[in-house]
């Protein structure tokens, strides 16, 4: 323990996967790691058809079941089954700091991994790829879609009252409370609510002096997207 210890200071990492050359400071890390690549889920749940790859996965997922979500937002009252989805839901709904800004346009994000997938629009990348064909997404969630609809790969979730048909649990549960006409997500400045956490931010802009938006060729920024989009029409005349 105390030579695994040792390696957090030292930076060593002798554990190197074989595939991708990632490497680690412990061996069960890099097992753990390669079942990404060999898609080996050893952890099934005994009450549906998921498997999973890591033991924490599938006792989260097992709250599915139960109902059991110990995590609650303190400002909203929101309830997670995970302590980092309670983490992204205070800095996306109840944060106005945005720190990244995407170097190519200017517009600004609460969260690294969103200006991640935001840079992928000027550079065209596609990391996520097709196992059936040649097809690459730049979001897992196309990826997912396509397994879907082009591959009948994994489950498509379906409404109980309309019967629409849906790729990820989000979409559905929004869909759900537009039936049930609950709107859980409340602003705090005004009496509106609305059916989901993105139309609450949409919302927030109206209330902040902060302009997300922004032309690099220019120097301008706007509040809303919209007017970016007809600011780049006359740029681009």
């Amino acid at each position: 323990m105390l030579t695994v210890h040792r390696r957090i200071h030292s930076g060593e990492k002798p554990f190197e996967c074989t595939v991708c050359s990632k490497r680690f400071t412990k061996s069960y890390d890099l097992v753990r790691h390669s079942r990404i690549h060999s898609r080996e889920k050893p952890y099934k749940c005994h009450l549906c058809d998921k498997a999973f790859s890591q033991s924490g996965t599938i006792i989260t997922h097992m709250r599915v079941h139960t109902g059991d979500k110990p995590y609650k937002c303190s400002l909203c009252n929101k309830s997670f089954t995970q302590s980092s989805h309670l983490h992204l839901h205070t800095r996306r709904v109840h944060m106005n700091r945005r720190p990244h800004e995407c170097r190519y346009c200017g517009k600004l994000f609460k969260i690294s991994f969103e200006l991640k997938q935001h840079v992928r629009i000027h550079t065209g990348a596609k990391p996520y790829s097709c196992r059936h064909c040649s097809d690459r997404f730049s979001q897992p969630g196309q990826l997912k879609r396509h397994l879907l609809k082009s591959h009948n790969e994994g489950t498509w979730l379906t409404c109980n009252i309309c019967h629409k048909k849906f790729s990820h649990s989000g979409n559905l549960k929004e869909h759900l409370r537009r039936h049930e006409g609950v709107k859980p997500y409340v602003c705090c400045e005004c009496p509106e609510s609305f059916y989901s956490a993105d139309a609450l931010r949409r919302h927030h802009l109206v209330h902040s002096d902060v302009k997300h938006f922004g032309c690099g060729s220019r120097g301008k920024y706007f509040k809303n997207k919209a007017y970016i989009v007809k600011h780049f029409k006359r740029c681009s005349k």
